[in-house]
């Protein structure tokens, strides 16, 4: 046996599958993403926790003597435990490394693949379907929120489909996700209408959504400029025609809302919409909403109530 698998065993420490199990589920309680295992990373002791880890294992050093230099080096067996755990992960292809992630997102995180979110949600019994309301990043739902959120305005744009490719069940979600995350990352996770950010008290579910200008009943395509974040109500009422926008993004109601009992429309004493009222716009003048697709719902979901 050797000096490191005698400190395992004499410690009792957790083994490399339990250690990896419980990094799935530490990625998933943190939306997707980990820092690195350095020195003083809350991560680390996060997980320790979890193993209820005493003082001694959490502290147990390696020793590693360098004989022609005449010097020993020192090092945390628990976060080799945790390194050597998370790359297992990754040449299983369940999480990206910090050095992928960065090309990524700039970040050095571990981050979960859609293969890893799907062993994560197994291991919580949590059902793999509740991936569509979930905030919680995977490296093929970011690389398509890039691609959406990067990608090319032209000045020419058409906002339907004219002919929808035949793609599997699971690229139409990476491709929903990736829709919904570009839209209301670019809107500040706010209500582009009234404002409204908050999130559920485990952070994984946003009350904004990513609503389509022209809907996936219509062949709506899946990009920003197709998009915008409207909290529940206020996407409801967009959907069914309440209220559109101008090309300038300012507030137009139906000329049946004046027609409406005096007490509907209203949150206590406010209406809930405001005609001339400008919507609050992306900090990048690339994600605002194409005038192209503004138009569409003008001339087909907003005149359809008159």
């Amino acid at each position: 046996m050797s000096y490191e698998a005698d400190m395992l065993l004499r410690l009792l420490m957790p083994s490399k599958k339990e250690v990896q199990e419980a990094l799935l589920i530490a990625l998933f309680r943190h939306n997707g993403t980990i820092k690195e295992f350095g020195a003083g990373q809350e991560i680390v002791n996060e997980i320790a926790a979890d193993f209820n880890l005493t003082d001694e294992q959490k502290e147990a050093q390696l020793e590693t003597v360098y004989r022609k230099e005449n010097r020993i080096k020192k090092s945390s067996l628990w976060h080799r435990l945790l390194f050597r755990a998370a790359d297992e992960l990754a040449r299983n292809q369940l999480v990206l490394r910090p050095s992928e992630t960065f090309c990524l997102s700039h970040q050095k995180e571990w981050m979960l693949t859609e293969k890893g979110y799907d062993l994560a949600l197994s291991l919580l019994h949590i059902p793999s379907e509740t991936k569509e309301n979930l905030f919680v990043r995977s490296y093929e739902v970011e690389l398509a929120a890039q691609n959406i959120t990067y990608k090319k305005r032209p000045a020419n744009y058409v906002p339907v489909e004219e002919k929808r490719t035949t793609i599997t069940t699971r690229e139409i979600s990476i491709r929903s996700r990736g829709f919904r995350q570009a839209v209301i990352q670019a809107y500040d996770f706010r209500c582009a209408l009234c404002g409204l950010k908050i999130n559920s008290p485990d952070g994984k579910i946003w009350e904004a959504q990513a609503a389509h200008i022209v809907p996936h009943s219509a062949n709506g395509k899946d990009d920003i400029l197709n998009g915008m974040s409207l909290c529940r109500l206020h996407h409801w009422a967009f959907d069914t025609g309440w209220f559109s926008l101008e090309n300038d993004y300012s507030v137009i109601l139906s000329n049946r809302w004046d027609a409406l009992p005096q007490n509907f429309g209203r949150m206590g004493n406010m209406p809930i919409l405001h005609e001339k009222s400008r919507i609050i716009l992306p900090g990048d003048s690339n994600a605002y909403p194409h005038p192209a697709a503004l138009d569409w719902h003008r001339n087909n979901v907003f005149t359809s109530i008159f």
